[in-house]
């Protein structure tokens, strides 16, 4: 699976580069991911069941996509943000199906990001409820009651982006229709918005790695990739209930039907779309320029004239025009950040 993953890494990015990089995102690397998924879930459930002596898995299985993933936009160095779900056969004991789950979860996890002649992925399940201190798969009947006690409006935020993945079709029914009516729920009241602002504050101020300028860091950065997917996602809990077109895990295709319902202008949309599509590419063309899938330099716009050059002439501003590039890109930011600053903020 790994390696037929390469294949459509390796295709994508000749196909990235012959075009300058001119779609909004490369769709092939998120279908790549959820192939991947779909083939360790199955290979890992069948060692687990070998290993255990059993002729077949005691509880159903599904992989829930999320963040990036579930939008099918990841970019050449993205990890797999997901959710471990199972739901245990008749007359199986809860805390056997539990450990056979975590065990399956534990092996996909291993068999795709293990260090091995082949790029690994990372599959990452901090988006689960409780984040990275909850279990790392619950059960359906475990999702169920937590969603309906326990849940924060991060976790609904977060929701707007799941998508089954692999596993169980009618698991995965199942559980699309216990999240929409929280995700796609009236709206949002004041308290919910100032927590949502919030949370966003706070983020600015807490992971934004030192010693990098606000306005360079493409991912975190002002006017950058999650500022603008914040503003889309909170149009979307405030309005999705009433405009069906909003319930989409997609960043772009959420924005153009928020442009069309009148809920965002035409000029911020425009503005908004230019500034996603322009750092999400920039990150891919820092990935292809420079060979590096990790690091903190990859979600930066590089100082260095010389890299700089070569992400620019990839990105089909021709050559020596980094500079120009550059400018593009911190005009291009500063627009959203206005934009953000009145539509989120509500400055």
């Amino acid at each position: 699976m790994r390696q037929l993953r390469r294949r459509e890494l390796n295709r994508t990015a000749v196909a990235d580069v012959l075009t300058s990089l001119e779609s909004d995102t490369t769709p092939g690397i998120s279908s790549a991911a959820d192939a991947a998924l779909r083939g360790a879930l199955r290979i890992a459930t069948a060692r687990v069941c070998e290993q255990r002596g059993l002729d077949a898995p005691p509880t159903t299985q599904l992989v829930v996509a999320m963040g990036r993933l579930g939008g099918h936009e990841l970019g050449y160095s993205s990890d797999a943000d997901v959710m471990f779900v199972h739901d245990p056969h008749p007359d199986v004991e809860p805390a056997a199906a539990q450990t056979f789950a975590l065990a399956v979860a534990q092996q996909v996890r291993s068999l795709l990001g293990e260090t091995g002649p082949e790029p690994s992925l990372e599959v990452d399940a901090a988006l689960r409820p409780e984040g990275r201190n909850g279990p790392l798969t619950r059960s359906f009947a475990a999702y169920t009651e937590y969603y309906g006690r326990w849940s924060s409006i991060w976790e609904r935020q977060a929701l707007l982006r799941a998508r089954p993945v692999a596993g169980d079709d009618a698991l995965g029914e199942r559980f699309t229709a216990l999240i929409d009516p929280l995700r796609y729920a009236g709206g949002l009241d004041d308290s919910q918005v100032r927590e949502l602002r919030r949370i966003k504050a706070r983020v600015e101020s807490e992971r934004m790695p030192r010693g990098v300028p606000a306005n360079r860091h493409l991912k975190l950065g002002r006017g950058g990739i999650t500022d603008v997917e914040w503003t889309v996602q909170l149009v979307q809990l405030l309005h999705a209930h009433d405009v069906p077109g909003l319930r989409t895990t997609r960043t772009l295709e959420a924005l153009d039907v928020a442009v069309a319902a009148g809920l965002v202008t035409p000029e911020d949309g425009s503005v908004l779309r230019a500034a996603w599509r322009l750092a999400v590419r920039a990150r891919d063309a820092i990935v292809l320029a420079t060979g590096r899938t990790s690091g903190a330099r990859i979600d930066v716009l590089p100082s260095e004239r010389r890299e700089l050059g070569h992400v620019a002439q990839l990105l089909g501003y021709g050559p020596d025009a980094g500079g120009v590039f550059e400018e593009d890109y911190l005009r291009t930011a500063r627009r959203a950040r206005g934009v953000v600053e009145r539509v989120f903020f509500g400055e």
